[in-house]
């Protein structure tokens, strides 16, 4: 994977997007929560959290596949744990199964 910026999508160029790298099952992902992703609270609002899962899932899948293919989110379900703050956000993401049309990919998000 290129860490150019113009091979980065301008919605992963807003979440502060950078790839660390792939240890052969888990993808390692930063992203930056900028002071305008806060909600009233003062944390990062949640869909900025989702979109940042998201990313992260897309590049776990990603990593694991032949440059050929891509993939789309179907499906993303989230849960959140506690609130998160401006600043750093790594993401880990790993593909969990895989048939020849799905795959189910994890992250977790930590501060």
């Amino acid at each position: 994977m290129s860490d150019a910026s113009a091979d980065v999508p301008p919605g992963a160029q807003l979440l502060g997007r950078e790839w660390l790298g792939f240890d052969g099952e888990i993808a390692s992902i930063r992203f930056v929560a900028q002071p305008l992703f806060t909600n009233r609270h003062g944390t990062i609002q949640g869909g900025f959290l989702a979109a940042m899962l998201d990313s992260a899932t897309g590049l776990g899948a990603l990593a694991v596949l032949p440059s050929t293919k891509t993939v789309v989110t179907r499906t993303l379900t989230t849960r959140f744990l506690k609130p998160a703050r401006v600043g750093p956000i790594t993401a880990k993401a790993k593909v969990v199964s895989q048939t020849d049309r799905d795959m189910i990919v994890e992250a977790d998000l930590t501060i």
